[in-house]
């Protein structure tokens, strides 16, 4: 199949100023539709093209030779989830669900959303941070580059990405300044609690 950008649920200015017109503009218009013109490239004329997302993205994950394949798939799968975590004045209480699952599996909220930071604080270079679901349990994680937990057979629920492409034209070299203000202000939880069952 071709694979197309997706449309924005919020306008290019909504997330201002915790993410800029210049941002969105950028990440969303020029960065993702890149990855996603690459992958179209890529699997022309392979067997790959009327897989899903995920089969590409699990199929050519531990092929050295198909890395371009898995970045780009990886990417586009990876924004795809980060558009939907953001919404206009995010953050805030979460839907009473979500908020139990996170209690039982971290201890508290503030626990997970300190181990969601850290996660992307401490990922060095690019790369994302995620909060999945594996075996039932909410984890945290991160990933370098491309990578998503889906090829750990896990359940990615929430991302942030932290390449700089996401945040330096706002934060400049201030990646936990950009990390706080994701987690208090854009997080979209009624979408996050959507994806727990």
């Amino acid at each position: 199949m071709t694979f197309h950008l997706p449309k924005l649920n919020y306008s290019n200015n909504a997330l201002s100023p915790i993410m800029s017109e210049e941002t969105l503009d950028l990440h969303h218009g020029k960065h993702h539709q890149t990855y996603i013109t690459n992958l179209n490239n890529f699997i022309q004329n392979t067997d790959l093209f009327n897989n899903s997302l995920e089969e590409i993205i699990t199929k050519s994950h531990k092929d050295k030779s198909m890395a371009g394949i898995y970045n780009n798939a990886s990417q586009h799968w990876n924004h795809n989830l980060f558009w939907q975590c953001m919404k206009p004045n995010g953050g805030g209480n979460m839907p009473s669900k979500l908020e139990k699952r996170i209690i039982s599996d971290f201890g508290s909220v503030d626990e997970f959303k300190n181990k969601f930071k850290q996660a992307g604080i401490t990922q060095f270079g690019s790369g994302w941070c995620w909060l999945s679901i594996s075996n039932g349990k909410l984890v945290v994680t991160k990933t370098a580059n491309a990578d998503n937990p889906l090829v750990e057979n896990m359940k990615p629920i929430l991302g942030c990405d932290v390449w700089e492409h996401s945040y330096y034209i706002d934060y400049r070299n201030r990646r936990p300044e950009y990390l706080d203000k994701f987690v208090d202000n854009l997080i979209n939880w009624e979408f996050v609690d959507s994806l727990l069952d």
